[in-house]
């Protein structure tokens, strides 16, 4: 067995094991101790992150989508393994809040200081909508994410429900302007929730950023 299906084994085997919620952080003082290896999802809202996460995961509801979105104003730290290895974190979502202008602007804060100054953040994945590609919010994000040297990938979401042209050439475009973005991973991943596509490959690139 070659490096990269052996990393793909150990990673699908230990998505299928322990996987619990710990906590919500509404406030900086809220978060888990930094003992543990963290990789966070960040996107637009819709974009699919609690779907996402669920299918990494292989559970149907270990993630809950906000019934209106924009409303999540809390990092959601996921621990993966038995003992744990490392911990997923679900982060706010960001574009069209329905939040009161105030709300919105603490948690921004909130995303804007862990994302400085979190130092077991080992990467975060910024989730697209394959259908739409990157908008402003998704560049501003990335120019945050610049300024706070954390590196990120790139990972398209929804990737079922474009054609396969259509694909190809939002897979172009977002590269195109994720090389312009000095923290930005030249990996794009493109997945699909609802049909398992890139699912496994995900998986593999998490577990690859928490052992780097």
């Amino acid at each position: 067995m070659d490096d990269d299906a052996h990393l793909a084994e150990e990673a699908r085997r230990l998505f299928s094991g322990r996987v619990e919620f710990l906590l919500s952080a509404p406030q900086l003082r809220f978060l888990p101790g930094p003992d543990h290896p963290e990789v966070a999802f960040c996107g637009r809202s819709n974009v699919g992150k609690s779907s996402l996460i669920n299918a990494l995961t292989g559970r149907k509801a270990i993630a809950r989508a906000s019934v209106t979105p924009g409303r999540t104003q809390e990092l959601n730290f996921f621990e993966i393994g038995e003992p744990t290895l490392f911990r997923l974190v679900d982060m706010p979502g960001y574009g069209f809040a329905k939040a009161p202008l105030k709300v919105a602007e603490r948690w921004r804060d909130l995303v804007r200081t862990y994302l400085r100054g979190r130092a077991v953040l080992k990467r975060t994945l910024l989730l697209v909508d394959s259908r739409r590609g990157l908008k402003d919010s998704d560049l501003e994000m990335m120019t945050l994410l610049d300024q706070a040297a954390v590196g990120y990938r790139v990972v398209l979401t929804k990737s079922d429900k474009v054609s396969a042209t259509e694909l190809a050439a939002i897979l172009d475009q977002t590269g195109t302007l994720a090389r312009r973005h000095p923290a930005a991973h030249p990996q794009i991943i493109t997945t699909s929730a609802a049909k398992g596509m890139g699912i496994d490959e995900l998986r593999a690139a998490v577990l690859a950023d928490v052992h780097a």
